[in-house]
C-alpha cells in the first residue's frame, strides 16, 4: 500500500513538473524567461489564476478554451503533463526510492524538454543541453565521492556524442544538436545503456521516417527532427536497459 501511495505522490509531482515543462517548451525557443512573467494566455495575455494552473484538471474544466478570450488551448499541454507523470511514475516503480531514481528523473526532464523543443522548432538549444550536462556532471561527481565506478558515465557521454559526430561528418544527415542530446543522455546512462539508447534512437527514428514517407507527410530530402527519438530511446534505456542487456548477453 505504501508503495502505491508513494507512486501516486510521484505521479502528482510528475503532473506538476509537466506543467512547468510546458512553460519551458514554449518560452525557451522564444528567448523568454521561464519564471517571469507569470503564466498567461498566449492569445489574449490574461494572467492565469491558480484554478487555471491545475495540471490536466484545469484543461478539462475550461473544456480546452481560455476562460477569458475563449481561444482554443492545445490538448498537447495536457498530453505533456500526463506523459511526464507516467514516465516519472514508471522510473519510480522500476528503481524505487534511490539515487538512481533521482538521477533518471532529472535525465527524463531534460529529454522531455529538449525532445519537444526539437519537435516544434527543429533546433536544440545549447543552454538547455549545458544545464543538463552540468546536472549530469554533479551526479557523476557524487557517485565518485560515494566510491562508485563513475567513469562509465564519462565514457557514455563521449560514446553518445562521438557516434552522432561521426555520422554528421560522414553523411551530414544529422545536426550537432543531436550529438549534444546523445552526449547528455550518455552522461546519465553510462556506456552499456548508451548502446541501448543509440539502438532504439535509430530504430524508432527509422520506423517513424518510413511511416512519414509512406503516408506522404514528409518527402525525400525533408528533415525530420531526431531529438524526440533520442528522448524516447533514453527513457527506454532507463526503464528496460538492464533487462535488455542481460537478455542480449545471455
Amino acid at each position: 500500500m505504501t508503495d502505491w501511495v508513494s507512486a501516486l505522490i510521484v505521479f502528482i509531482l510528475g503532473l506538476v513538473f509537466g506543467s512547468f515543462f510546458n512553460v519551458c517548451i514554449y518560452r525557451i525557443p522564444r528567448g523568454e524567461s521561464i519564471v517571469y512573467p507569470p503564466s498567461h494566455c498566449t492569445s489574449c495575455g490574461s494572467k492565469l489564476r491558480s484554478i487555471d494552473l491545475i495540471p490536466v484538471f484545469s484543461y478539462l474544466l475550461i473544456k480546452g478554451r481560455c476562460r477569458y478570450c475563449r481561444a482554443e488551448v492545445s490538448p498537447r499541454y495536457m498530453f505533456v503533463e500526463l506523459v511526464t507523470a507516467l514516465i516519472f511514475t514508471a522510473i519510480f516503480l522500476v528503481h524505487g526510492i534511490s539515487f538512481l531514481t533521482m538521477k533518471f528523473l532529472v535525465l527524463a526532464s531534460f529529454m522531455i524538454i529538449t525532445g519537444m523543443i526539437d519537435y516544434d522548432t527543429g533546433d536544440v538549444y545549447f543552454k538547455v543541453s549545458l544545464a543538463g550536462m552540468a546536472a549530469g556532471a554533479i551526479f557523476t561527481a557524487v557517485e565518485l565521492n560515494m566510491g562508485k565506478e563513475a567513469m562509465t558515465y564519462i565514457y557514455g557521454a563521449f560514446l553518445g556524442f562521438g557516434v552522432i559526430s561521426v555520422i554528421i561528418l560522414l553523411t551530414k544527415g544529422m545536426g550537432w544538436g543531436d550529438a549534444e542530446i546523445c552526449g547528455l543522455s550518455g552522461l546519465f546512462l553510462g556506456v552499456p545503456k548508451t548502446f541501448v539508447m543509440l539502438f532504439f534512437s535509430f530504430a524508432l527514428g527509422g520506423m517513424a521516417s518510413a511511416m512519414l514517407l509512406l503516408t506522404g507527410r514528409k518527402s525525400h530530402g525533408e528533415s525530420i527532427p531526431f531529438g524526440p527519438f533520442i528522448a524516447a530511446a533514453s527513457v527506454i534505456a532507463v526503464l528496460f536497459g538492464e533487462e535488455l542487456l542481460n537478455w542480449y548477453w545471455g
